[in-house]
């Protein structure tokens, strides 16, 4: 009988998740398995038990939850060195990763990779002393994931996001930084950057068409200081899913960068509050097990 540690955030999303608790039990006993559920209350209690899980001896850790709550499990295992695949159920308001990874909300077939036991080893993001999985920003939208009333989100998906960053537009000014990404340097002001891994941020799938979770690169985006007509137009290329090609896009991969600021600014991983600036990042190669769909 293979044993299974199940970590979800009751709140994320919609809120619907803990009422198919009954149907996660019996899909993974129906399938010769046992699960130990625990249920999160606030962002510093996952650590505590994944540390207690290390000797337990899982096949495999179960994530119900949004990008967020994917960030802190996976942080976790990561800095308490458990090293068990990973499978995600998606139930928060942007499901960024595991989008990606083609996991969707159809939660049978989600559990059917788990219980397949097909994984894969894929690349993370560090920020300083923490890891991300998806992306670290900074700049214009990126603090919207912080401020967004959870009633607003929970009623209009990522919508919230959108309207709530469209409304800070008149008031954003640049930010002045300096990228060193693999020795390449930009020196200038910017609106936005977003280091990816995935290259899918905020439900968007063609920030980055070249972005592979496993060739030991990060995808960094660039949106330099432009006005709000300008803007609005990249907006609108983003929301219809196009590939953007501007004069103000800047796109490159790199497996190391150097980010750095005139004013102390405060970045995002992952949806979560991050460091601020400045951001010593880094592509650590194939260092998480993400099960896979047969």
């Amino acid at each position: 009988m293979k044993k299974y540690i199940l970590i979800y955030n009751p709140v994320a999303g919609d809120a619907k998740f803990k009422s198919r608790l009954d149907e996660v039990v019996e899909y993974l006993q129906v399938s010769d398995g046992i699960v130990l559920p625990f249920r999160t209350r606030y962002q510093e209690d996952i650590r505590p038990f994944i540390r207690q899980i290390k000797e337990i001896g899982a096949d495999g850790l179960i994530v119900s939850g949004g990008d967020g709550t994917v960030h802190q499990v996976i942080n976790a295992m990561l800095i308490e060195d458990v090293d068990i695949p990973v499978g995600i159920i998606p139930s928060g308001t942007c499901n960024d990763f595991s989008s990606h990874v083609s996991f969707d909300k159809n939660l049978s077939r989600c559990l059917s990779a788990v219980t397949g036991g097909r994984w894969r080893m894929v690349d993370v993001g560090k920020v300083n002393e923490e890891y991300f999985l998806n992306v670290a920003s900074a700049g214009l939208l990126t603090s919207v994931a912080h401020s967004v009333d959870a009633s607003l989100k929970n009623t209009v998906g990522r919508l919230a996001y959108y309207f709530k960053g469209l409304g800070q537009l008149p008031n954003f000014r640049s930010l002045h930084v300096k990228i060193t990404a693999d020795g390449q340097v930009f020196d200038g002001d910017i609106l936005l950057f977003l280091v990816m891994n995935s290259g899918i941020v905020g439900s968007f799938p063609s920030l980055a068409p070249e972005a592979r979770i496993d060739d030991g690169k990060l995808d960094l985006l660039i949106i330099n200081k432009c006005s709000i007509p300008e803007l609005m137009g990249l907006f609108i290329s983003l929301f219809s899913g196009r590939h953007i090609l501007s004069k103000h896009i800047r796109n490159l991969q790199a497996k190391e960068l150097y980010i750095e600021c005139d004013e102390p600014v405060d970045s995002d991983l992952d949806g979560e509050q991050g460091p601020l600036l400045p951001l010593a990042i880094s592509t650590v190669t194939k260092k998480l097990k993400v099960f896979q769909l047969s």
